[in-house]
């Protein structure tokens, strides 16, 4: 298989993966933005990757998806400084595979022809291909079929039987290269973000929670203007030890979709102190809101406590106040001080 930037690929979708730290989190609708000046289809997957169909830009531009590939990379690193690593391929499927084994600055091009498929694909695990589990995986192996050449070369009825009639068809399917995957746009984000560096390595676990609220405040302010709500929030705290930088990521599933500021950084606040960080010295402090779907279609609990009401209440009024004069009209207390 052809390793190189300048291969050449059969297919027209790319896999395109930001290398991309908590500071630039934000920067991902700005380079989904990018990769719509080359295609209109470009299906966004956050936090860090989007899928590009590359078909009727390669015939408008002239050129390869790894030669287009090129100019992306050119474009992220000269205009936000964030490298990719990009996957080549003649469908979905196939891209995401060749971008598993790309390094940064490199496309991993899939070759061309049937043949070259082939090759590609015979001597990976099964645990590679996209959408198997681990349960399905171990029960291939379990049988001897490690590899995706040996389940490409096994008789159907025989998947079958061991992971499903439906199932097993489209295993067989997939591990000789048939890629039925489409790229789907989708113009709304799924995610929202945003950071909190620090001037300096910060110590001081009351401005590691003032940092939370903040980057809370400003991600449900976001949200309530374009009507959306997120189902999981996630903290993305980066810090210095001995060897340079360290990261650590927590997820939380909200116990309802919501856009209010005081259970996002609830959620927040519980997911730092569950980290139980020991003079820390954190260096910034990022949160993502995922899973975004429209405000109207989120169902509310009612809770009867007349103070969430109220807290709901003061920030209806709080979003007037900032549409009107600003951000920086109405802030928390702790903010403000």
């Amino acid at each position: 298989m052809n390793e190189e930037s300048r291969g050449r690929a059969e297919g027209g979708t790319l896999y395109v993966r930001f290398l991309l730290t908590p500071m630039y989190e934000a920067a991902l609708p700005h380079l989904l933005a990018l990769l719509g000046e080359f295609t209109p289809q470009v299906e966004a997957l956050p936090p860090d990757a989007a899928l590009v169909d590359l078909r009727g830009a390669r015939r408008y531009f002239g050129r390869s998806p790894v030669d287009l590939a090129a100019l992306i990379r050119v474009r992220a690193l000269a205009l936000y400084g964030v490298e990719c690593a990009i996957g080549a391929g003649p469908g979905p499927m196939l891209a995401r595979m060749a971008a598993r084994g790309a390094a940064p600055g490199v496309t991993r091009a899939v070759p061309e022809g049937p043949d070259g498929i082939r090759e590609f694909l015979a001597d990976r695990p099964v645990a590679e291909l996209p959408g198997i589990g681990r349960a399905t995986a171990r029960t291939l192996c379990e049988y001897g079929l490690d590899s995706l050449g040996k389940v490409g070369a096994a008789p159907l009825s025989t998947l079958q039987r061991l992971v499903g009639a439906r199932a097993g068809r489209e295993l067989r399917e997939k591990a000789r290269g048939i890629d039925r995957g489409t790229v789907v746009p989708n113009a709304a984000a799924r995610s929202v973000a945003v950071e909190r560096p620090f001037p300096r390595d910060e110590l001081d676990p009351f401005r590691h929670r003032r940092a939370l609220l903040s980057g809370a405040e400003e991600l449900g302010a976001r949200m309530r203007g374009e009507d959306q709500v997120c189902r999981t929030l996630t903290l993305t705290v980066r810090y210095a030890d001995r060897t340079g930088h360290a990261t650590i990521t927590r997820t939380r599933t909200l116990s309802e979709p919501t856009a209010h500021s005081t259970a996002l950084t609830a959620a927040a606040y519980r997911m730092y102190e569950a980290l139980g960080l020991q003079r820390a010295r954190v260096r910034a402090l990022s949160l993502r809101a995922e899973g975004l779907a429209p405000a109207e279609h989120a169902a509310h609990q009612l809770t009867f406590d007349p103070a969430d009401e109220k807290a709901r209440r003061i920030e209806e009024v709080a979003d007037r106040a900032r549409a009107k004069f600003g951000p920086g009209a109405i802030v928390p207390g702790t903010l403000a001080a």
